[in-house]
């Protein structure tokens, strides 16, 4: 369990990654090599669960954790849902499991989200638009969104541009245009009783993102993706007023680390007393350890 009164913050926004050489060679090692050097991150191969487990232990600061299922889309097959739940169990003093499940699967979706809730513990879902394919408010998602806001868990979805694909031929097939945060003002009033995440600083559409958050009681911002120096004028705005309580400390580990994210976030105009808020105390309210 999460003791809140050990930890410094809470990071709403990191990937798990397989340990090197279990994934099929599909392609994947390119991707993420060229996503390596878009966020300049510091290694060879991703990190693996319990090695991010460790760094954030050593931080003193607890992470939200989920893999991608992108594979009907890419190619490129899924991080099992049950093993990332399993490590995320072993490492419970600071890991948080999500699940991810493209929600062109259908029933069969449905159905996996249900027992990872039930069976795993699973505190929410993460969404790639782009990677997955879909305008997040297509009706062919709308039977896995049902079951989510049923079992009471959170949905997260990115948005805006994404590192994915960044400077490969044809961004590697990855279609910007799918993670535009309007789309998600369509799921907020079908799914009042569902909690929404929306991740990213989400450029080009930061304005939307903001509006939909601001008029929406169930939706939220994550500042993972960015450094915060590179934060834009009016985001910091909102996070320092009306969206005080809805904004929330996120890194996108493995490519930018928390202590990174953390040192650069102390050096921007927020109020000091919205700080622990941001990093950790609006987190702990959405996550229910609060």
């Amino acid at each position: 369990m999460i003791d809140l009164n050990k930890i410094r913050a809470i990071d709403i926004h990191t990937h798990a990654e397989e340990p090197c050489g279990c994934h099929a060679d599909d392609g994947y090692d390119d991707l993420q090599a060229t996503m390596a050097q878009y966020f300049r991150a510091p290694w060879s191969h991703p990190p693996t669960v319990p090695v991010t487990a460790q760094h954030y232990r050593e931080q003193n600061i607890a992470a939200v954790i989920f893999p991608v299922d992108a594979e009907r889309e890419t190619g490129y097959r899924r991080y099992r849902n049950e093993e990332v739940a399993e490590l995320a169990a072993e490492n419970a003093d600071v890991l948080i499991p999500f699940a991810s499940i493209d929600p062109h699967k259908g029933k069969m979706g449905v159905r996996e989200a249900r027992r990872m809730i039930r069976d795993f513990g699973i505190k929410g879902f993460k969404f790639h638009p782009t990677m997955q394919g879909f305008y997040p408010n297509d009706r062919m998602a709308y039977p896995l969104y049902e079951a989510i806001a049923e079992e009471g868990a959170i949905a997260l979805f990115h948005t805006g541009q994404t590192g994915v694909g960044s400077g490969m031929p044809g961004g590697n097939g990855m279609r910007l245009k799918y993670s535009n945060p309007i789309y998600l003002d369509d799921v907020a009033v079908d799914f009042p009783q569902m909690q929404i995440v929306m991740a990213h600083p989400s450029f080009p559409w930061q304005e939307e993102a903001l509006a939909v958050a601001q008029h929406k009681p169930n939706v939220y911002i994550d500042l993972s993706g960015w450094s915060p120096k590179y934060f834009p004028e009016i985001l910091v705005k909102y996070c320092n007023s009306i969206l005080k309580k809805k904004v929330l400390f996120g890194s996108d580990w493995p490519m930018i680390t928390p202590e990174r994210w953390l040192g650069d976030f102390e050096k921007i105009a927020i109020k000091d007393e919205l700080r622990p808020d941001i990093i950790k105390g609006n987190a702990a309210r959405l996550l229910g350890l609060a």
